[in-house]
């Protein structure tokens, strides 16, 4: 069965940034189950998944427009440490907040004095992604999973 929207698509894929350090990987765990055509996945690497079939392995690189969004310099400020209410800021901590385009994560990139700088893009916004991908399973999705948007089971949202 080759992979179309409303399958149901397990892979097992290794990320590297673009000098090669790994920054995920599914190897040795479950494999990433996903639901194809919902928009569950970055959408460079769900269109690099359409048409292929069990046992396929491949390598594809995703440019940042089709994976995480460019840098957005406007979603890098600086705030006072006050906005911590006496929290111990380090750098790297990451936040739920409001950010520009609703709910999303930030994260502390440095420290300096009563100067905290937080960035609201994703930690991989910008960045050019390799995947290294193994199909291991496709199937049709049931009617549950396609209601839903996401797949039900082992790998999946409901256990």
């Amino acid at each position: 069965m080759q992979i179309t929207d409303k399958t149901a698509v397990s892979i097992h894929y290794t990320l590297t940034n673009d000098v090669g350090e790994q920054l995920d990987s599914s190897r040795g765990e479950e494999p990433l189950v996903y639901l194809h055509g919902a928009g569950n996945i970055i959408s460079g690497l769900e269109a690099a998944l359409t048409g292929k079939s069990v046992g396929d392995k491949f390598d594809v690189s995703i440019p940042p427009a089709e994976a995480y969004g460019e840098l957005v310099p406007d979603m890098v400020q600086v705030v006072s440490k006050k906005m911590f209410e006496g929290m111990d800021v380090e750098v790297g901590m990451q936040f739920h907040a409001d950010v520009s385009h609703g709910a999303g994560i930030i994260t502390v990139t440095d420290i300096n004095g009563d100067d905290v700088t937080i960035d609201g893009n994703h930690p991989l916004a910008g960045e050019t992604l390799n995947f290294a991908v193994e199909v291991v399973d496709v199937r049709p999705a049931t009617a549950d999973e396609l209601a839903h948007g996401h797949i039900h089971g082992a790998g999946g949202h409901h256990h």
